[in-house]
């Protein structure tokens, strides 16, 4: 079994930057690419950013690109969302995902293990 558990929200003002984390505890031999979602109030869960267990590899949202970047410590069994330029529509709780094969994707269905999320509210 892995557990996941995010940190890192809080209230930031648009324009501003936040990094928000995520720890993998158990059987973290079992993990290769993580991912991180967000679900805002009343939508659906939404693909933000993966990256391959090597981390050689990554893959964005369109509405994130250029803005965001994912990174990950597998010696720490940490994986980190650096978001900048942050505006209210990025809104949401942010939910960290392991996948326990290679190439899960954007696809939430597809990936094992989830945290509880972490919230971040970004003010206009």
């Amino acid at each position: 079994q892995v557990h996941l558990l995010e940190s890192g929200g809080g209230l930031v003002q648009a324009g501003e930057s936040l990094r928000i984390s995520c720890v993998a505890s158990g059987r973290t031999d079992d993990i290769y690419d993580m991912g991180w979602f967000r679900q805002a109030p009343g939508k659906e869960r939404e693909f933000v950013a993966t990256i391959t267990r090597s981390g050689g590899d990554t893959e964005y949202a369109d509405s994130v690109k250029g803005r965001f970047a994912v990174s990950r410590n597998n010696a720490k069994n940490t994986l980190y969302l650096q978001m900048n330029s942050l505006k209210p529509e990025d809104t949401a709780d942010y939910l960290c995902a392991a996948g326990a094969f290679p190439g899960v994707g954007t696809d939430p269905s597809a990936y094992t293990y989830w945290g509880q999320g972490t919230q971040v509210i970004v003010s206009s």
